[in-house]
């Protein structure tokens, strides 16, 4: 009893926390010529730091999506695998909005007369005045189930599409909607597009054909600036698809900006060269920046992660790069002096190694449980340099 009562006091904290930074709001459109309904998510570090932009996503059918979109954008964030995000949910559900909202023609599947207002009031209304309101990053992502995930399309496949980054969960594909992809995805230069598409038992006959056909197609592409990612669903029901699409969506669209994986160091470090593994993590830390506005340090996982190739290859001798570009990160920290020492050490100027390893050693906090281990590089230091050192042997 005590448990369930403990376990209840901590949900009822998290959702008052949570419905704090939920704002509802009544939009005048001019374009669809009535008022809609927003549901806004302000993540809590909006008001700490006035200079940290967001990206921006906009929910369709937020009656069903908005809340469990946010959810795991909470969570993924707390475990630093996407960035905070600003997320508009737009309800299209009272007297079922979203079937005008989203409607296309048959003939030619382009939106109809009503599905255009709809485009135009997202492309223009809910952009200008996110821009104008809020701190706004480039990134910008949108979300949609089945006809409102078909409608998502139409933002792609534009001149310039208005989002980095497409969830479509068990779209409702409009006939013509594949091959204006295919011709779309053809044609992307500049900029990255991410696009997670699902699909499962649970979808009729048709609906799966028609869902594995526009798979076949999309992951046929060849152009590298198209980003694809596809789930099949075999047990699970059109209900529980949406968590788990937009879980793994959040996974797939975000991979950037998460910590170096085993995926990612086997597939595009694990063979560069140190010159070329330390220009990878610099960059990948400009690119979170400029795309969703988190100024990140190089997180220190992610300095360990590439190491080895630092300290194997091409005999250290790029430490000291290393270790600079670490000093620059992390000043109080001891690693960037211990890679920088471990250089001139390895190039016999002990002197200098000392130097640095006695410079770490000073950084280290009264009482660290590394003292020892960081002195003994000190040590050996010194035993080298006086020429009484003998390397150790493997018994």
């Amino acid at each position: 009893m005590k448990n369930f009562i403990l376990t209840l006091l901590i949900l009822i904290a998290f959702s008052n926390s949570y419905s704090q930074n939920i704002i509802t709001k009544k939009f005048n459109s001019i374009e669809l010529e009535n008022d809609r309904y927003l549901k806004i998510y302000i993540p809590p570090s909006y008001s700490i730091d006035s200079t940290k932009v967001y990206p921006l996503t906009v929910v369709l059918d937020a009656e069903y999506l908005f809340d469990a979109y946010v959810g795991n954008a909470i969570l993924f964030a707390k475990k630093e695998e996407a960035p905070e995000q600003i997320i508009v949910g737009i309800n299209q559900n009272m007297y079922d909005e979203r079937y005008e909202d989203c409607s296309y023609l048959k003939e030619n599947s382009f939106p109809t007369e009503q599905g255009e207002a709809f485009y135009r009031f997202i492309r223009g209304e809910l952009f200008n005045y996110f821009d104008e309101n809020y701190r706004i990053s480039p990134f910008k992502t949108i979300i949609g189930n089945t006809l409102t995930a078909n409608f998502t399309n139409y933002f792609l496949v534009e001149d310039y599409p208005g989002f980095n980054a497409f969830i479509n969960i068990n779209p409702y594909y409009a006939m013509d909607m594949p091959t204006m992809l295919q011709n779309k995805i053809a044609t992307l230069k500049d900029e990255n597009i991410y696009y997670y598409l699902s699909n499962g038992n649970y979808n009729s006959e048709k609906r799966k054909k028609q869902i594995e056909t526009t798979n076949v197609v999309l992951k046929s592409s060849e152009n590298t600036l198209f980003k694809y990612k596809y789930n099949y669903f075999e047990k699970s029901t059109n209900t529980s698809s949406i968590g788990q699409s937009i879980a793994n969506a959040l996974a797939f669209i975000f991979e950037l900006y998460s910590p170096i994986s085993k995926l990612e160091y086997e597939n595009n470090i694990k063979n560069l060269s140190p010159a070329d593994a330390i220009a990878y993590l610099e960059n990948k830390y400009v690119e979170i920046e400029y795309l969703f506005g988190s100024n990140l340090k190089i997180r220190e996982r992610d300095i360990y992660a590439v190491e080895g190739i630092i300290l194997d290859k091409e005999n250290g001798d790029y430490l000291k790069n290393f270790g600079e570009m670490i000093n620059k990160l992390y000043k109080e920290s001891p690693l960037g002096d211990y890679y920088i020492g471990r250089y001139y050490e390895t190039g016999k100027k002990y002197k200098t190694a000392l130097k640095h390893y006695k410079n770490g050693y000073m950084k280290l906090p009264e009482g660290d449980p590394n003292s020892d281990g960081y002195y003994q590089n000190i040590e050996r230091v010194m035993d080298k340099r006086d020429g009484i050192y003998v390397e150790p042997t493997n018994n």
